[in-house]
Formats: structure tokens, C-alpha cells, sequence
């Protein structure tokens, strides 16, 4: 197979530098040019035909935004990987680059005076997202080691759902930005959400989302007490749990050892809501790349609650879902448009009350699931 063909796209020379000589030290990856500024970018792309792009933020000239906007117009296709700082401002137009169209992002390593530290964040980080979207080494959708392949279609408990938990990485927040807006304000249970992401890009995730959702969206915080129509994105850096207080339930934060190399982390969330809430659970598990959430599926199974998942052809990335569905703990699969319908469905059915949600959407969501 020949190896991916990388332009990289950066204003700084050293970055240029450590990015070409880390990358091109995969074999399975070749840097075949750099430029500087969009402007010269876009005039290699057509001679040089590359598989994928990686992408600086700010750049004289022309800017990465400016530059993701006309790549996105000639090539709607070919993937680019925003390079961003892990900053405020790097977060606010990592999102904004997002949501014009970008397959993913990295963040710079914070300090380029340390070459080793740089070159094993480039190595851990951007290098398997460049595999996973240009298909190098597909990801062999085979039962995790630990789980336990369902053979046969279990019995339903046909429990009451009184919780939602969705966990997502890869292509989640344009997911995310399609389902939380379309669930009703109304909603009869709370939603808890890992998104993989670093501190400060969860917290403008979770505001920019509740400016165009019906329901609040928040990041979470240690001792808040869930309510029914509010969702939770787990902040970055912190595992984010779910434990019973009473006749409530409340948010827990903590920062123990990475989970499938993620803090937060699908799995530790998914735990957390099994032994909650035991067979009152709903999980979602949505487009990402890596197998978190899938052991933690297992024990939501295996408590009794429901396991859906987003289906192949609108995941960025089917590796999550993917794997759940190899392991035989995927209910069902639905594309991505149809996700909010079919958690309102399911949620409203388990609670034998329509409310005053959009019986429209209700009613669609019906139909598609025949």
C-alpha cells in the first residue's frame, strides 16, 4: 500500500520541520510538501494530490478558516486536520473549523523546546487520526478482549429509560450539534455526554451548543444534581460519573488514570450510569475513533438498559460504534439525522407518556424505525 501522501500547511518553520520529520518517520506516512500560508497551499493541492492535510489556525495571508472554506469547496473529500493551540482562542476556532467542515483536530504541543516531548504528542495524537481518516491499517472490527460477544438477541427488560448517556470523539461535535438541538425542551430525563476533548474546547462545546439547543447544555461540575431536559458535557481532562445521592443523582468529577487513553473517558461514564441507574439506562454511542465505550456498553447491557449506536455511513469515524456493534451490544444502529428521533421514541415508549414534545418528530421517528 503507498504510504499517505501529507501536505502541511503551517506558518512557523520549526513546526513545519518537527511535523515533516515526524510524520515522514512512519512508513505508512509521507509528507510530500509544506507551505506557509493557505494561499500557496491551495496552489500545491492540484499539482501534488494529497491524501490528507493538516492545517494551521493562524497564518498570514491567508488564515486556516479562510483556507478550510475554499479547500471544502474544491475538495469536499479530502480530509483535513486542523492544527490548532491549546488556547481560548485556539479552542473558539478549532470549533469554528468544525463546524466549516474539518475531519478533526490536533493541538500543538505546548512546548517546542522539549523536541522529544513534541515528537511523542505528534507520534500519540495526530498520527492515528491521520491513519483512521485515510484508512491506513483499518481498524479490525473484532470483539475487544475483555467483552463478551452476544450471540443471540437478549430478552428486553423494557425498563423505563430515566437516563441518556452519549459518548462520542471523532466527527462528535457536529454529531452532538445535530442531535441535542432536536430534542424537545420537555425532554423527561437528564443527558450526560463524553466528548473527547482537552479542558477550555469542552466548556465553548458545551456553551455553543446550548445557544442552539432547546434544552441547557452545560459542562459538567462535581456535585450538581441532574435534572430531567438538561444535558452535561464532561469537562476536558476529568473523568466525569454519575452516583446516586438519596432519591437524586449528581454529577462526580475526578482525575484518575486515563481509560483507552482518554480523560474523560465513554467508559468510565457508562460504568457509572449502569450501577446508577442499573436497567434505566439509554447509551449512545456515536462516530469516534478507538474502542471507548465498549466495555462500558457491556455493563449497561448487562444491567438491563439499551444500546444504540450511529451507524457506518454518517460515522467520521465507525470505530466506537463499530466495535459495539462487534461485540454484539448494539440494540440498533440509526443514521445520524435519525439519532434524536429515535432516543425521543424509545425514551418516550419506555415512559408510556408522549408529554408535549413534538408529536411530529415523534411521529417521523415511528415511521423511520418500522
Amino acid at each position: 500500500m503507498n504510504p499517505v501522501r501529507i501536505l502541511v500547511v503551517d506558518d512557523s518553520v520549526v513546526i513545519r520541520k518537527l511535523l515533516s520529520e515526524t510524520l515522514s518517520g512512519d512508513r505508512a506516512l509521507e509528507v510530500v510538501a509544506t507551505a506557509s500560508d493557505g494561499r500557496i497551499a491551495l496552489a500545491k493541492i492540484p499539482l501534488l494530490k494529497p491524501d490528507l492535510i493538516t492545517l494551521d489556525i493562524e497564518m498570514p495571508v491567508m488564515n486556516g478558516l479562510e483556507t478550510l472554506a475554499a479547500v471544502r469547496k474544491l475538495y469536499p473529500k479530502l480530509p483535513v486536520i486542523m492544527f490548532s493551540t491549546l488556547t481560548e482562542h485556539g479552542a473558539a476556532a478549532t470549533l469554528d473549523a468544525l463546524s466549516l467542515g474539518a475531519s478533526d483536530y490536533a493541538t500543538k504541543p505546548s512546548n517546542t523546546g522539549n523536541p522529544a516531548v513534541a515528537i511523542e504528542r505528534i507520534r500519540a495524537e495526530l498520527i492515528p487520526k491521520i491513519k483512521a481518516l485515510c484508512g491506513v491499517a483499518p481498524l479490525k472490527l473484532l470483539p475487544l478482549p475483555g467483552s463478551r460477544p452476544v450471540t443471540k438477541p437478549r430478552v428486553r427488560s423494557n425498563a423505563r429509560i430515566d437516563i441518556v448517556a452519549i459518548g462520542t470523539s471523532t466527527g462528535g461535535p457536529n454529531a452532538l450539534a445535530e442531535v441535542l438541538p432536536r430534542i424537545a425542551n420537555d425532554f423527561p430525563v437528564p443527558i450526560v455526554v463524553v466528548q473527547h476533548m482537552p479542558p477550555i474546547f469542552t466548556r465553548l462545546l458545551a456553551e455553543r451548543l446550548a445557544s442552539r439547543s432547546n434544552i441547557p447544555v452545560e459542562e459538567g461540575s462535581a456535585g450538581t444534581i441532574l435534572e430531567s431536559g438538561h444535558a452535561w458535557i464532561a469537562p476536558g481532562n476529568f473523568h466525569m460519573t454519575v452516583i446516586r445521592a438519596g432519591t437524586a443523582a449528581r454529577l462526580n468529577l475526578n482525575q484518575g488514570p486515563t481509560e483507552n487513553s482518554c480523560r474523560p473517558a465513554v467508559d468510565v461514564l457508562f460504568r457509572s450510569v449502569a450501577a446508577a441507574f442499573a436497567a434505566n439506562v439509554l447509551a449512545v454511542v456515536m462516530t469516534g475513533m478507538g474502542a471507548d465505550g465498549v466495555l462500558g456498553s457491556q455493563q449497561i447491557r448487562d444491567a438491563g438498559g439499551e444500546v444504540i449506536i450511529q451507524d457506518e455511513a454518517s460515522s467520521v469515524v465507525w470505530g466506537m460504534p463499530g466495535l459495539v456493534h462487534a461485540s454484539g451490544l448494539s440494540d440498533a444502529a440509526y443514521p445520524l439525522d435519525q439519532l434524536a428521533p429515535e432516543i425521543t421514541r424509545r425514551v418516550l415508549r419506555s415512559r408510556g407518556s408522549h408529554s408535549r414534545l413534538d408529536m411530529k418528530t415523534y411521529a417521523a421517528s415511528e415511521s423511520s424505525a418500522k
